[in-house]
């Protein structure tokens, strides 16, 4: 617990104090965002708050990761880093990579369409496609890997094995999917990161019962199988308080914007948690917020193609509610609400499970 709470402090004090630095840099060097010109008409006066915020978030993660394992280090206790917890990192930073270059093309060409379709989804091809490699290899003395070719809801479904290339293939459909749709959600002030933050806490009770009733330290039918559940949890709670961080600077009025930087990583840190804790499917759940924007965005095209007519007056749909009146605050603290239902909701079939499998007794 002790590492957890480190990790999540150092981290939102790092997003705290690094964002206003960022900030300041961004705007002599002329960061600034560029909105669609079809968008809910109060965004335009958003156009050139800087953006690429997700460099601070991406920054204190790391920090608050690293401070906590420097923290046990010194400690009689000597827990290093794991597998699990630097793949799911190295998973966020690589997207975070490509968002970065995504947000850098959309601020030299001074317009809202960074990388081309195909070339984002290469970016996130390539590092899908390398984290699905390692997961799969690095096995403890349990022969347990960070992420497993099983398909899982709160375990693994032993029935479902997609093989070696089959997770390939699944891995970076969940990738893309989540990070995606972490992107989608990214288009009022606040939004993302504060129902990011949501999420990941989740995760951190998740990573720490899984600790807990880990199958290796407790003999109940009800006990877990995970690599590196606490690591997990360290990652998670390092990501929570980044987010939080950056989200006194980015709540609205925001005074900058995460970007593609912060949304990509976010989404590849949302699909690496759930592949590394076996709870693949739980995640929708959990991520609700982000499924339901996907959704949308998925239905708007589907519809128009087929119908031409639109099903909403915009998409992703919390611009749905801006264009039919809704005040911007309004839409964010409701949307933040369905969140925080959407992970209650999660954490209580994670504990349903618990029990049905005989946990508790």
């Amino acid at each position: 617990m002790k590492s957890i709470l480190i990790a999540a402090a150092i981290a939102m004090v790092i997003s705290i104090l690094l964002t206003p630095y960022l900030i300041r840099v961004f705007s002599r060097q002329g960061f600034g965002q560029e909105i669609r010109e079809e968008g809910p008409a109060g965004h335009k006066s958003k156009r050139g708050t800087p953006t690429m915020g997700g460099v601070a978030i991406i920054i204190a993660m790391w920090a608050g990761y690293g401070t906590s394992h420097i923290v046990n280090a010194m400690s009689a206790r000597g827990d290093s880093p794991t597998a699990s917890g630097l793949l799911v990192l190295m998973l966020a930073t690589g997207l975070g990579l490509v968002g970065f270059l995504d947000d850098f093309i959309k601020i030299r060409k001074q317009r809202n369409l960074g990388l081309n379709k195909t070339a984002k989804l290469v970016g996130q091809l390539v590092v899908a496609i390398v984290f699905a490699i390692l997961a799969l290899r690095f096995p403890d003395e349990r022969q347990l890997t960070p992420a497993s070719d099983n398909l899982s809801f709160v375990r693994d479904i032993a029935v479902v094995s997609f093989g070696g290339i089959g997770f390939i293939v699944f891995c970076y459909l969940a990738v893309s999917t989540w990070s995606n749709a972490v992107n989608f959600t990214d288009g009022l002030d606040g939004l993302a990161g504060g129902s990011s933050a949501m999420v990941l806490g989740t995760y951190v009770v998740i990573g720490f019962w899984q600790f807990s009733h880990d199958c290796s330290r407790a003999t109940e039918a009800a006990c877990f199988d995970v690599r590196d559940p606490l690591d997990l949890a360290v990652v998670a709670a390092a990501a929570m308080g980044a987010c939080i961080g950056f989200l006194w600077w980015n709540a609205a009025p925001a005074k900058i914007f995460m970007g593609d930087t912060g949304s990509l990583a976010l989404g590849g840190l949302v699909a690496g948690l759930s592949m590394a804790t076996r709870t693949e499917l739980l995640m929708i759940v959990i991520s609700g917020l982000f499924a339901v924007e996907m959704v949308s965005v998925v239905l708007q095209i589907v519809i128009f193609r087929t119908t031409r007519r639109r099903l909403f007056r915009m998409a992703p749909f919390h611009h749905h509610f801006e264009l039919a009146g809704w005040a911007e605050t309004t839409v964010i603290i409701r949307f933040w609400l369905l969140a925080g239902v959407c992970a209650m909701f999660g954490l209580g079939l994670f504990y349903a499970d618990w029990l049905g499998a005989g946990g508790g007794r």
